[in-house]
């Protein structure tokens, strides 16, 4: 038998499944919490719609999930958007500004929407044509965002009485909260929409080399102002989705601080930072450990400002593991 007969041997390499560490991470936080609540699994049904903690991390992680939505394409495209939670004020004060003024809910919808994607337009356009780094040209949104919403209010917490519109916020569809519905509905639009088109491809190229991109043909102004526009209607029907709940605005108070929480969604979802590759679902998914680790908090006694304190430390955390230096050394061990 000579050498050239003899089959070279491969190495088998055992690696862990592709979202398997999120989901083991959202069942060990679910199962934390129900050692604080004992009946924490417990579901029921009311009025036509389910009842129960899960339910409720369900809804409560909706307006999250549809931020880290949005926000996910940003990032794959080596960006961040800011201001989604000033978009999210933005939108929800045009809603409720609307709603208290009389205008039917498809005249209130396209309003919000409109609001966010004009936002988003508003974004991409200093990124894409001027150039500016994403981290500032969102910023400025971020901060001039909330006196929009308030003279959009004048001020005050705007309330109303608009049975259509609190549906959103407040009703059920399939036993489901209507919030959860909505979430679904964005994540297979947007699955569709990079999965079934080249516009997935387009998003992760520009991500990973912008030049090279454009050398191929990929109108990279388009894509960006693109995932940028969808962002904005994200966070403007999460906007909506608050509003319609609360039955009011509160331009100092809506969305706040939840920019933080769609980054780390993305980020622990398997988002690079530094652009290229995206998955949707784990966003999502990471946006529900985010809300289970907000109710386990909740249900224990702590102060929710122990909240901030624990995703700041694990936006830490992450930063530190996707640093060149770190992925260099992880990549150099495992050529060893």
């Amino acid at each position: 038998m000579t050498d050239s007969n003899v089959k070279p041997v491969r190495r088998v390499r055992f690696g862990v499944s592709k979202g398997l560490p999120q989901i083991a991470a959202l069942v060990v936080i679910l199962l934390i919490d129900s050692l604080v609540a004992p009946n924490f699994f417990s579901l029921h049904m009311q009025d036509g719609r389910l009842f129960g903690s899960l339910i409720d991390i369900l809804n409560r992680g909706a307006p999250v999930a549809l931020l880290a939505l949005g926000m996910t394409l940003v990032i794959a495209t080596g960006g961040i958007d800011l201001s989604v939670g000033a978009v999210m004020a933005i939108a929800g004060a045009t809603a409720a500004s609307l709603a208290a003024q009389g205008y039917a809910l498809p005249v209130i919808l396209l309003a919000a929407v409109l609001t966010g994607a004009v936002c988003g337009l508003w974004s991409g356009f200093l990124v894409a044509v001027l150039q500016i780094q994403p981290i500032v040209a969102t910023l400025m949104l971020m901060v001039a965002g909330r006196g929009v919403a308030q003279l959009i209010t004048e001020g005050q917490i705007i309330t109303f009485a608009h049975p259509a519109l609190a549906h959103l916020g407040s009703g059920s569809l399939f036993y489901l909260p209507m919030p959860v519905i909505i979430a679904c509905a964005m994540l297979l639009l947007l699955w569709l929409l990079t999965r079934k088109t080249a516009l997935g491809l387009f998003i992760e190229a520009v991500g990973i080399n912008v030049r090279s991109a454009r050398n191929a043909g990929i109108s990279t102004r388009l894509i960006l102002i693109s995932v940028y526009v969808i962002c904005g209607i994200c966070a403007a029907v999460a906007g909506v989705i608050i509003t319609a709940e609360i039955r009011g605005a509160d331009a100092n108070n809506a969305g706040l601080w939840l920019e933080l929480d769609a980054i780390l969604a993305v980020v622990i979802g398997g988002g690079s930072l530094l652009g290229g590759r995206f998955n949707l679902l784990l966003s999502v998914i990471v946006a529900l450990i985010i809300q289970s680790m907000n109710t386990g908090i909740l249900l224990a006694g702590y102060k929710p400002e122990l909240n901030l304190v624990l995703k700041a430390l694990v936006v830490l955390v992450v930063l530190i593991m996707q640093s060149p230096r770190f992925s260099l050394r992880r990549l150099s061990r495992r050529h060893e």
